[in-house]
This record gives C-alpha cells, sequence and structure tokens, in this order.
C-alpha cells in the first residue's frame, strides 16, 4: 500500500501563520516603541520630559527591531532583505536620535526607507526588473512576471506616496501623535493597498494560496 503525498492544502495553515508572524514581527517593536515612550511622558507640559520620553521608546524600538530580526532568522529560517535594512536604519537613525536628543532623527527614517524603496523598485521596473520578489523573498505562487512587475511598479509609487504622507504628518503633528499614527495610519493604509492589488495579481495567475501569502506580506513601517 503507498503512502500518499502530503497536498498543499494540508501546509496552507503554516504559510498563513507565517505570514502573520512576519506581520507581528514587523509591527512589533512599533508597539514596543508606542508603548514605551507613552509609559514614560509626563502627564503635564515638560520639554525634558518629553525628549526622555523619545530617548527611552527610541531604545526600546532599537532593542524590540534586533530581537524581531533574530526572530524572524529563528522562526521562519530568513531575514528578508527589506527587514534587515529597515532594521540597519532603525539602529542608524535611532542611535542619532539617543545622542543628539533630537526626534527628528527617528521621525525622518520612514522618509528615507521609503524613498529607497520606492526609488529602487521603479528604477528595476523601468528596466523590466521585478526587483520586489527579491526584497520579499516571496514567490506567490502561479503569478507571472508580467504580474511581479506590475506589483513591484505598484509598490514603488506607494512607497512615495507614503514618504510624501509622513513629511507632512512629521511637520504637522506633534511626535506623540505621528507616532500614533504608525499604526493607526500606516498600518491600516498599506493593509488596504495590499489587498487592493490582489484582483489584479488574480489576473495574472496569482492562485488562491498566493493570494493569502500576498495579505500578510506587508514591508516593515
Amino acid at each position: 500500500m503507498t503512502q500518499t503525498k502530503q497536498t498543499p492544502e494540508a501546509g496552507t495553515p503554516g504559510k498563513r501563520k507565517s505570514g502573520w508572524l512576519n506581520v507581528l514581527i514587523d509591527y512589533g517593536p512599533v508597539i514596543v516603541f508606542i508603548l514605551v515612550y507613552r509609559h514614560y511622558l509626563p502627564d503635564e507640559a515638560d520639554s525634558f520630559g518629553t525628549i526622555f520620553a523619545v530617548i527611552r521608546g527610541t531604545a526600546a524600538f532599537i532593542v524590540a527591531a534586533i530581537i524581531a530580526l533574530a526572530a524572524s532568522k529563528w522562526l521562519l529560517g530568513k531575514v528578508s532583505p527589506m527587514l534587515l535594512l529597515s532594521t540597519v536604519l532603525i539602529v542608524g537613525f535611532g542611535s542619532l536620535t539617543i545622542f543628539l536628543a533630537d526626534p527628528f532623527w527617528v521621525q525622518v527614517k520612514p522618509t528615507v526607507i521609503y524613498c529607497f524603496f520606492g526609488a529602487a523598485l521603479l528604477g528595476a521596473w523601468w528596466k523590466g526588473k521585478a526587483l520586489l520578489k527579491w526584497l520579499l523573498e516571496a514567490a506567490f505562487e502561479g503569478l507571472s512576471e508580467e504580474g511581479w512587475l506590475k506589483l513591484s511598479r505598484n509598490w514603488g509609487i506607494f512607497f512615495f506616496f507614503l514618504a510624501a504622507l509622513n513629511e507632512t504628518l512629521r511637520l504637522t503633528l506633534n511626535f506623540g501623535d505621528w507616532l500614533t499614527t504608525k499604526l493607526w495610519v500606516f498600518m491600516p493604509l498599506t493593509f488596504l493597498f495590499t489587498f487592493s492589488q490582489i484582483p489584479m495579481l488574480l489576473k495574472h495567475g496569482l492562485s488562491a494560496q498566493g493570494a493569502e501569502e500576498e495579505e500578510t506580506s506587508i514591508p516593515p513601517p
């Protein structure tokens, strides 16, 4: 009596689980940042106390980002290039924020990374290369090369939109309100944009299983 091979459907739950684990790894450090900042923020207006809260929050952000990077390697067996670069920038700009006691650096980090990825994706798309496939280290089942190219182009444009939005919010909101937008503005917008791409990808061969993976392949903030 021969043994039957495991069907693709049997592996689907694991893929969904690892997908949502990716989201937790990407956004966990931001949640830690917010919680620590809010904890140390003084009840009354105090510029020194606010800077102290920013420094404590940024230090926690750096530590959480490094832990998330290690967790990705340990639990998922890999570290995507996007997560690696994001962590490097968090450590770099976060260190400047701490040493210079200036929240500008940690606030401008998203703008830098969004512009970098936007330029890289659109530049590669212009040359006929789907860089997003390499950056995410993903292989959505059934998706054609044309689908990857369109997805790379669309994400490149969206990254520039996020960069402009981050600069607008940075210049118009106080630090605490700006930090809150990372969860209540940027994260929902990113999920909505991701979901909006699924119909286009399905037209280019993406399978239902691949669509589930795409829903949870969210670049870090």
